[in-house]
């Protein structure tokens, strides 16, 4: 009966390199979709609202709380 051990080492798993003006676009749009949903979470009520009326303040309202913006 032959042995089916053999002795090879394992090859190295090889990561592609993702050159940085690839990721720098979606970086800069995950960074600004980022700030308008902080901004629409924690700042959109008062004086400082943009839009007209409480809808988005309260389609926010829970998660405000949730992430510890004072609200009322």
């Amino acid at each position: 009966m032959a042995s089916a051990n053999t002795s090879s080492a394992p090859q190295p798993v090889l990561v592609p390199a993702i050159p940085l003006s690839e990721i720098f676009p979606w970086a800069v749009f995950a960074g600004l979709l980022l700030l308008l949903v902080i901004y629409f979470v924690g700042a959109e009520q008062g004086a400082t609202s943009m839009m007209h009326g409480r809808t988005i303040h309260e389609f926010v309202h829970d998660g405000r709380h949730l992430l510890g913006f004072p609200c009322h």
